[in-house]
């Protein structure tokens, strides 16, 4: 339940979407002679499709969630690693039977890297379907085929593909791997979704070192208009609006214990 409620409220609640309702509310008062309403409808779905694009909102939101948390060094010894799914289009893979990368692809180019790097560590990879309405394949199966070409030994591969969220990628992970006291294990996601994923995996008792990617800010950008396209404008509003419900609501829930999880 809390997956599908998940998903309805951010189809309404995001900044396009609650920009095009508004604006519908605006044009059906005006048709029925509401003209204040009109009004607000109209004036409130351009100012939150404005700051949306045309102002570095995004990137302030974001930002302390991406300087949430920090790599450590580099570890000597590493026993496995686990990346998280999100950085691969799954409907499109699925149609073409390809390895198509989306703009959290550092993901899984990080995770073959490390696997050169550490050579003895398993490869964890966790994400099924998370959408809830459109077909798609799950990261996880797509991985194998992206990470076999990458050179990574299949079986070294473990594969989590039932997953829809962050909370079951760490509690699905930690029954599948079942790690062992004094192991070394690194967290491979987004640096603006470190947060909320180390108190995710800290909650299923699971110990992981964070190794954030896929940074959408250099943390400079300060207040200001047209500091990057409307495109990345839009999209860094939504994914740093999305993050911090996203916390809020796992919290209030219960599962984690701080609207802001940072180090230990």
């Amino acid at each position: 339940m809390f997956f599908v409620l998940s998903k309805v409220f951010w189809f309404f609640i995001q900044p396009l979407n609650l920009s095009l309702f508004l604006l519908l509310v605006g044009v059906v008062a005006l048709l029925a002679g509401w003209r204040r309403l009109s009004i607000a409808g109209c004036v409130s779905g351009f100012l939150i499709l404005a700051l949306a694009t045309w102002t570095s909102l995004g990137a302030i939101m974001l930002t302390p969630l991406e300087e949430r948390f920090q790599r450590p060094a580099t570890p000597e010894k590493v026993d496995g690693i686990v990346v998280l799914g999100g950085g691969l289009e799954g409907a499109i893979n699925l149609a073409r039977g390809g390895y198509e990368l989306n703009s959290a692809g550092d993901r899984f180019v990080e995770t073959a890297v490390l696997a050169r790097r550490y050579p003895d560590a398993r490869i964890v990879v966790s994400g099924g379907t998370g959408s809830l309405i459109l077909d798609g394949e799950g990261d996880a199966d797509t991985a194998e085929r992206l990470l076999s070409a990458l050179g990574v030994d299949r079986e070294r591969m473990v594969l989590e593909n039932k997953s829809r969220d962050t909370y079951e990628n760490a509690v699905f992970t930690k029954q599948l791997v079942s790690p062992k006291p004094g192991e070394t294990w690194l967290l491979v996601t987004s640096a603006f979704h470190m947060p909320r994923s180390m108190a995710l995996f800290r909650k299923a008792d699971f110990e992981v070192l964070p190794w954030p990617v896929d940074y959408r800010t250099s943390g400079r950008e300060g207040v200001g208009l047209m500091r990057d396209n409307p495109q990345d404008s839009l999209q860094n509003t939504s994914v740093a609006i999305r993050e911090w419900i996203g916390l809020l609501a796992y919290w209030l829930s219960g599962r984690i214990d701080t609207p802001f999880p940072g180090p230990a």
